[in-house]
């Protein structure tokens, strides 16, 4: 038999031992305040994870708002199913698409001002618990907006609101006044290894 087993006694006993210290942890860790959440990386999900918490935020009674840069013109699925919420949700699709598909930087750059507008708007606005900036990194790393513009606006954010920047790329000078980074990383993707096109419901 092997000694890596335990029997239930020690077991029991382990995970008590366990409880005892996540239960002391937690009675530490007893602030509250309003987050600055960056979700980068090259890889899949950052927008998805975004929206689960948007959807708690929904679920808890919570304004929320949502503005999304760049993908705007996708007319995305999120927000037909978000608009079921419209009460308590504002949705608000304000990119016309890539660079590469607009072909017009100066339209692309307006774009992108008039979004970081409407999200500032929100941000400063204490009745919205949660608002979410979607592909704002992208539009930071091809340097539509200015970083300490952004940043500025994100300092004047009421404590107890919470702030979503999603998209590739987010500038070190965000990563360093955020509370919450989390950044996805890139293993494998159908499109790149099978040459699987974007299909509805998983990409869009």
């Amino acid at each position: 038999m092997s000694s890596s087993i335990i029997s239930n006694e020690q077991h029991q006993q382990k995970m008590q031992r366990r409880k005892e210290v996540q239960e002391k942890r937690l009675a530490e860790k007893n602030k509250e305040k309003g987050l600055i959440i960056v979700n980068t990386g090259n890889g899949k999900g950052k927008t998805t994870a975004a929206l689960g918490m948007v959807m708690r935020s929904l679920g808890h009674g919570y304004q929320v708002a949502i503005v999304q840069f760049i993908k705007g013109a996708w007319e995305p699925a999120e927000k037909a199913v978000l608009g079921k919420w419209s009460e308590q949700l504002k949705f608000h699709a304000m990119g016309e698409g890539f660079t590469w598909e607009t072909q017009d930087r100066e339209r692309d750059m307006e774009k992108a001002m008039a979004a970081w507008k409407q999200g500032l708007d929100y941000i400063l606005n204490p009745d919205y618990r949660l608002v979410l900036l979607d592909e704002v990194n992208i539009a930071l790393k091809l340097g539509y907006l200015d970083v300490n513009t952004v940043i500025r606006g994100l300092e004047q954010k009421p404590p107890e609101s919470h702030v979503i920047l999603t998209g590739r790329g987010a500038p070190t000078e965000l990563i360093a006044i955020a509370d919450l980074v989390t950044e996805m990383s890139l293993i494998k993707h159908p499109f790149r290894e099978q040459g699987i096109k974007a299909q509805p419901g998983i990409e869009f």
